[in-house]
């Protein structure tokens, strides 16, 4: 009889138990039942990360594009300025796999940078002046659905191919390149933003004192090497066409550096996607100008910094590095 009634109080028990978890779950699922709790977010290190806490580029945010935009025919002949829009060729807009399809051809350009020295900009402003996709050797699923649809594509169906990779395989496949370098100070702060926020969102001022400080140290010692790397491998070892285009020129002379790179690629310049391109110049891929309250790099971190600017600066030609 004992043995029977602890049986009979432990199932009792297990019903009760049951019964109150369900009627909790419940009550706390009715709206406006309960105050909004702050969702903590676990912050991604790669590119397609977003939250709905730092803002990013959405299918809501539509681009006025100054022409539609279109795939490359590269086996059409060369045309003078008032037929530049013979220069295009459609492809359905949703029949990105048909284009991955295409065989590579021999005169692919690159554009290789550093991450966090606007490439995603640049590509912007080329596609407003020339109404032709661009491509890259990355899937950003945030980009490929808020005006890059040919993510993906490295062929040249696209006006040249986006990179951040730098060694004899990476620019194994181009002919040519372009080059985009920014001040190593601004480039890794800009890529730090980006993996705690997204392309256009910014990290918490937390962040830069994650582990008292140590996370933030250990990622500017990393990425300065990258930086100093990425662009000297390039400049140096790179045998076919280069381009070196410095990102404060890119911002400072829009047009000029366009014109500039158009005439590099070869491509028949529009004087009306030309103005065009600078009058929405700013677009929606440019991280928008935040104060930190605080300076996140100490003084060992910005001798760094200056010393490596002007090696690399100095080996590119730059030989003012306070530009």
């Amino acid at each position: 009889m004992a043995l029977q009634g602890w049986r009979f109080f432990g199932v009792s028990a297990t019903i009760i138990i049951y019964i109150g978890g369900v009627l909790f779950l419940s009550m706390n699922n009715i709206p406006g039942s309960h105050p909004k709790r702050t969702r903590i977010e676990r912050f991604a290190e790669f590119s397609s990360f977003h939250s709905p806490r730092f803002p990013m580029p959405s299918r809501k945010m539509t681009i006025r594009w100054c022409r539609d935009l279109k795939y490359l025919n590269r086996e059409l002949p060369n045309y003078t300025d008032d037929k530049a829009g013979d220069f295009y060729t459609a492809l359905p807009s949703s029949d990105v796999s048909a284009s991955l399809q295409m065989p590579s051809a021999p005169m692919l350009t690159a554009l290789a940078s550093f991450p966090g020295s606007g490439n995603t900009w640049l590509r912007y402003l080329l596609q407003q002046a020339t109404g032709i996709l661009t491509g890259s050797i990355y899937k950003d699923y945030g980009l490929l659905k808020t005006g890059f649809p040919a993510e993906n594509v490295c062929n040249s169906s696209v006006l040249l191919v986006k990179t951040h990779e730098w060694g004899s395989k990476a620019w194994a496949p181009f002919s040519k390149a372009i080059l985009l370098v920014r001040d190593p100070e601004k480039a890794i702060i800009a890529e730090f933003n980006r993996q705690s926020g997204g392309h256009i969102g910014f990290a918490s001022p937390d962040r830069y004192k994650r582990t008292k400080g140590k996370y933030w140290q250990q990622f500017v010692s990393n990425k300065l090497k990258g930086w100093e790397l990425m662009n000297l491998s390039w400049a140096r070892n790179f045998t076919g066409s280069i381009k070196v285009v410095f990102y404060d020129d890119l911002v400072h002379h829009t047009e000029r550096e366009l014109r500039n790179i158009l005439d590099f690629l070869e491509f028949p310049v529009s004087e009306q996607l030309i103005r065009c391109a600078i009058m929405r110049k700013e677009g929606i891929f440019r991280r928008k100008k935040r104060l930190l309250s605080f300076d996140p790099y100490t003084d060992a971190m910005r001798a760094e910094l200056l010393a490596r600017r002007r090696l690399v600066y100095g080996m590119l030609g730059r030989l003012k590095d306070n530009d």
